[in-house]
């Protein structure tokens, strides 16, 4: 593991995870270069304030589920060569129903040089902590859609109410949101903020 940086979980006790882009179950449809263990690792600044969020969400009866934290620069420049192949439909009607895939860039969806890429941001939702159960927040992770946006109109009243506690325990935590992903959040003071990093998660 390189300096400064540390799989969440060994630093959070509790937190769930599942790293979607070491897995088929993404936007590609493929596991994604430099994802070659699932697991989530972030600086360990990010652990810390992602401690403080866990605790915080506990008191709501709530806990953390992770779906990606630092990514790969390798990862970014396979979604890039993704985008620029034909459309095959797999991932489609799930992830982008309504764009094109080489629209996610101009759109804001996916970037070129990643907040994630740095270690300080994270991709998350909160789970119910009685029963296990994944929140209701009107859609899933990577839904490139005006759904997935901060103040969506066309989201149910609970997943709306689900949004913004997770949006107040991040922002009582040191992050910040993000307007077209409701689950993405960055360390607004993050240690590395102009250090692209690329080294695997392994």
């Amino acid at each position: 593991m390189r300096d400064g940086f540390a799989f969440v979980d060994e630093l959070v006790p509790g937190v769930r995870w599942d790293a979607k882009y070491a897995t088929w179950d993404n936007f590609t449809g493929k596991p994604v270069d430099g994802y070659v263990a699932n697991r989530i690792v972030g600086t360990t600044a990010l652990c810390h304030a992602l401690q403080r969020a866990r605790a915080q969400a506990a008191t709501l009866g709530y806990g953390l589920l992770l779906w990606d934290g630092y990514r790969p620069q390798r990862a970014v420049d396979c979604f890039r060569r993704w985008a620029e192949q034909p459309e095959d439909g797999r991932t489609k009607p799930r992830h982008y129903p309504n764009i094109d895939r080489a629209d996610m860039f101009e759109q804001g969806y996916v970037a070129t040089r990643s907040g994630h890429t740095r270690g300080s941001t994270v991709d998350l939702t909160l789970f119910h902590l009685a029963s296990g159960e994944l929140a209701d927040m009107g859609g899933g992770h990577d839904l490139m859609d005006a759904a997935s946006h901060h103040g969506a109109s066309s989201v149910t009243a609970v997943a709306a109410r689900n949004r913004r506690h997770l949006c107040s325990i991040m922002t009582a935590c040191g992050f910040s949101s993000y307007v077209c992903e409701w689950w993405h959040y960055s360390l607004a003071a993050e240690p590395y903020p102009d250090t692209y990093f690329d080294f695997p998660i392994a």
